[in-house]
């Protein structure tokens, strides 16, 4: 689309009126009198009109100045910007604008920035900071630890069962991922453990089990410097269930309430309170996109550690919504699984009889660093993070763009930005949660990237342990990671009645699988159209 200077005809609007005139000729004379001379104040007025035409019509137009632009003597030449000529407002001493030079728009053409003087300036480029993973920690529904949890799910072990902490016979669904044993012994004192909300006991135990999978003991932490270290885990829904009682508490009496309801209610305050315990000084928030909270949170990190801010990096989620305002929220949305007769059964991606997702609780969080100060301290690297992307769908609030374009965009974004070519990518831990439409805009959408793979292989970390909202993408995280520690990809259970959408020779079967991944990505989506994935490989 070619345009012309003509479109952009200036307004008589942008000049002074003639009242306006006559009140800058009064200040003008007032400022005569005060000893500067007129050449100046014509310089300085020239420099003020000049300059903010110039920045408004440059803010506005997207291309560069006319070749008059660099020659012309007249009304917008350099030199009449500066006073060299002795400005005049409606022409210059230098050479008069004629009446077709203003219709054409030829004269009006150089109020635009001159791109050429921008051009030559050059960026000082610096060596980008690579980012490794050098600990784990989990909280799920088949296993708190990584290695525990990993090969539960190689052996296709499920954790989803009935709902035994609350009496749910009221509920059309009755089973979860719950967690049925959890002790935070040893790693979250027993006074903030009677008062915390779940997701934030799960949050505590996981980041800093990921500290000590990582190795940072208290002498490796004495040597760290503290300002350079940072914590960022998110969470979906936050403390649900304190901010629950408080309510229940409020029914009787405000003082019947906890004090810190309030605090441990929000989503932020996890990671506050894992800076505090560590005395980690550097960035330290929470990000909340519905169930793609994990991987921005695990983007964002890396990212502070590229750009320079910080090295060492605990970042992931956390969610426990297994309660019954939980339940009867997602039941209200007509998104779970009703397979209550036989609950490991119930979450079966890209089944044909698949009814909804299965909700499940726990956390997940990665320690991520700077590739040479992994090195410097002797860290065991597992992977390195290759960078990702977020999109939004900008079309619904529960359900994904029908096209799936928010989905592919953000994959491709993702490989752009990392540098990663389509056929190097031969695994993805894929969001699929179980439902009707979500599964199949995620299948065409990677059918649609990596339709010339044929080595490419999916699956669903979902099938297992159901769907951990916030802290999903970090789970699935831990699960891409030790996928290429071992070698070995999980399978899909219940992939028993395939969609006739889908292609079986992507999705991994009923059995673990043997693959020698080269890149391998994880997404996650959200409710409100929130779109993430990110790259993981074998560090070389």
């Amino acid at each position: 689309m070619s345009v012309t200077c003509e479109d952009y005809s200036l307004r008589p609007s942008i000049f002074p009126s003639s009242k306006r005139l006559t009140r800058w000729a009064t200040r003008k004379r007032r400022f005569l009198s005060k000893g500067f001379s007129e050449d100046f104040s014509m310089g300085l007025i020239s420099s003020f009109y000049g300059s903010s035409i110039h920045g408004l019509m440059s803010s506005c137009l997207a291309f560069e100045p006319c070749d008059e632009y660099y020659t012309s003597k007249g009304l917008w030449s350099s030199s009449s910007f500066f006073g060299e000529t002795g400005f005049s407002l409606f022409r210059s001493k230098a050479g008069t604008t004629t009446r077709r030079q203003r219709r054409t728009g030829k004269a009006m053409a150089v109020a635009v920035q001159p791109a050429k003087e921008v051009a030559t300036k050059k960026r000082n480029l610096t060596k980008k900071r690579r980012v490794v993973v050098t600990g784990m920690g989990v909280v799920t529904p088949v296993g708190h630890e990584p290695d525990v949890f990993y090969n539960n799910l190689l052996d296709g072990v499920s954790g989803i069962s009935e709902i035994e902490a609350f009496e749910c016979a009221q509920f059309p669904t009755r089973i979860a991922g719950e967690i049925k044993s959890f002790s935070t012994d040893g790693w979250v004192a027993p006074k903030l453990s009677k008062r915390m909300d779940k997701f934030m006991l799960y949050l505590l135990t996981a980041g800093k089990k990921a500290l000590a999978d990582g190795e940072i003991t208290k002498e490796v932490m004495n040597e760290l410097d503290k300002t350079k270290c940072g914590v960022l885990i998110g969470s979906a829904m936050g403390g649900m269930k304190v901010f629950n009682d408080a309510i229940e508490a409020l029914r009787v009496s405000y003082k019947k309430m906890n004090p810190f309801c309030v605090p441990f209610a929000t989503t932020n305050m996890g990671s506050a309170m894992l800076a505090m315990d560590l005395g980690w000084m550097g960035p330290n928030y929470s990000i909340s996109t519905a169930c793609a909270t994990s991987n921005f949170c695990i983007l964002n990190a890396a990212n502070h550690i590229i750009r320079g801010e910080v090295d060492v990096m605990l970042c992931g989620g956390s969610d426990a919504v297994i309660i019954p305002i939980g339940l009867g929220g997602f039941v209200a949305c007509r998104a779970l699984s009703q397979r209550n007769s036989d609950p490991t059964k119930a979450s079966r991606p890209w089944d044909i009889d698949r009814d909804g997702f299965v909700m499940g609780e726990g956390a997940g969080v990665l320690l991520l660093e700077e590739l040479e100060h992994a090195k410097k301290r002797g860290a065991n690297i597992y992977a390195e993070f290759l960078g990702g992307s977020f999109t939004c769908d900008a079309y619904h609030m529960t359900e994904p763009h029908p096209d799936g374009t928010g989905i592919a965009l953000c994959i491709d974004k993702a490989l752009s930005q990392s540098g990663v070519a389509r056929e190097d990518v031969n695994y993805v831990n894929a969001h699929a949660t179980s439902t009707q439409a979500g599964d199949l805009k995620e299948f065409q959408a990677l059918s649609r990237c990596f339709r010339h793979n044929p080595e490419l292989r999916v699956n669903s970390t979902k099938s297992m342990v159901g769907h951990l909202l916030g802290a999903a993408g970090a789970v699935e995280a831990v699960a891409t990671v030790q996928a290429i520690r071992t070698g070995w990809v999980h399978p899909n259970i219940n992939l028993e009645n395939p969609d006739e959408s889908v292609d079986l020779n992507l999705l991994v079967g009923p059995k673990k699988e043997r693959l020698d991944i080269r890149v391998a990505l994880s997404n996650s989506f959200g409710f409100g159209g929130h779109n993430s994935s990110i790259l993981f490989a074998p560090y070389n």
